[in-house]
């Protein structure tokens, strides 16, 4: 059924880049990338099928068989945000689905008709009436209903560190396991000896991706003396020709921001910079609803965009003296989800990476990656749990001990 959501999907390709673009904004190169995502998400929750296993258990008692075996938890429910909705639409309930639960849906209500349209698309390929359920409407108004429910086994949720909090005392509360994949203040830490032809492109990637309205984008930069200006620079040229034309335009990357609220947030954080001394080296005006690309030196701790998730366009960079000053100050954050670092020093790259208070680490690439059966996922304010193929299998199953008496 899993594959024929796959190939339902391939033939609907159309509608579903048409919606992304039409629903949120997601320039076409954007929504070209989660179409491909969200099909390579369905296609290795099909793999999931076959490793529903237990295992045979070594008893103390004479003439006992003893095993284990893996059971679905139950009713999965399932909350969405509205930025890459067809990935974690696709992630979440082919998932569950696949390990044998049925879900109930509740999307960002500012991305109802992506999963309506993917809910017709399992419908189409087999899956049975009431496995997969969407439910729409205001999260704030409706949300507690779903994640409190007496018949929810289980709960996860992608959206803001607030709303998530919340939820996790609900769940608590009823003691309903759950993953939450919130927000984060993404760290890149640039090293003296890395090579910038290879960095600034991933730099820009790792931040301006559907115009920085994403979890894992690289909110803050901390790049050593020596090469600190030349890469100030260089990304000041790359942000005034980042394309903000028409969405369905292949070399437009700057997205409208999502909303009246989320707009007043970027400029609030912007502002806020700017009056207590932040310099502005690329960007900061508007065009429309669209914030042109935005870089911030000289941010200061009592700047509320140096600890605060923004959301947007806007990243700063902070010059450093060594590479344990970067560390230091890459987990200076209640977040944690994602960070990245560029240097030629093995060495320090995996200590680095054994030493940051992130989820996830790329070295010598951008905060801004995702794949399919890979643990997905952050620590602190970013979240509980992981998600992905092995992790959500976990998650989203329990094991029950069977002996039997020989």
């Amino acid at each position: 059924m899993l594959l024929r959501v796959a190939e339902i999907m391939e033939a609907r390709k159309e509608d579903l880049i048409n919606c992304l673009i039409d629903e949120i904004g997601s320039p076409v190169q954007k929504a070209m990338f989660e179409f491909t995502k969200g099909l390579t998400m369905v296609r290795a929750a099909a793999g999931m099928c076959r490793n529903v296993r237990g295992e045979t258990i070594p008893s103390d008692r004479p003439g006992t068989f003893s095993m284990s075996i893996r059971e679905p938890l139950g009713v999965v429910a399932v909350i969405t945000p509205f930025n890459v909705p067809l990935i974690k639409t696709t992630r979440l309930v082919a998932n569950a689905l696949a390990v044998g639960n049925t879900i109930v849906h509740l999307p960002s209500e500012l991305a109802p008709h992506l999963s309506v349209l993917f809910a017709e698309i399992v419908a189409e390929a087999g899956v049975p009436e009431g496995a997969y359920n969407v439910v729409t409407g205001d999260g704030a108004e409706i949300g507690d209903d779903l994640t409190g429910h007496e018949d929810v086994d289980f709960v996860t949720f992608t959206g803001s560190s607030a709303v998530g909090q919340h939820i996790n005392e609900i769940c608590a509360k009823n003691k309903t396991p759950n993953t939450l994949e919130l927000g984060g203040k993404s760290p890149t830490v640039v090293l003296a000896d890395a090579d910038l032809d290879r960095v600034m492109p991933l730099a820009a990637k790792s931040i301006f991706m559907f115009a920085g309205q994403a979890c894992i984008g690289s909110s803050r930069f901390y790049v050593e003396r020596p090469i600190y200006d030349a890469f100030v620079k260089r990304f000041s040229m790359i942000a005034s020709k980042v394309g903000m034309g028409a969405l369905r335009d292949p070399n437009t990357v700057i997205a409208p921001i999502i909303s009246d609220r989320q707009r007043q947030r970027v400029r609030d954080h912007i502002s806020d910079a700017v009056a207590k001394g932040a310099i502005i080296a690329a960007g900061g005006e508007w065009e429309g609803n669209r914030c042109q690309p935005t870089l911030l030196t000289e941010v200061t701790e009592d700047m509320t965009v140096c600890r605060t998730e923004t959301f947007g366009p806007v990243t700063s960079i902070y010059p450093i003296d060594s590479y344990e000053e970067g560390l230091e100050k890459a987990n200076d954050t209640e977040y944690g989800l994602s960070s990245a670092i560029f240097t030629k020093d093995i060495d320090r790259a995996f200590h680095f990476a054994r030493n940051i208070g992130a989820g996830m680490c790329h070295i010598n690439g951008p905060t801004i990656h995702d794949e399919a059966h890979i643990p997905f996922g952050g620590n602190g304010e970013s979240g509980v749990g992981r998600e992905g193929t092995d992790a959500d299998l976990e998650a989203m199953t329990e094991l029950k001990w069977v002996t039997v008496q020989l």
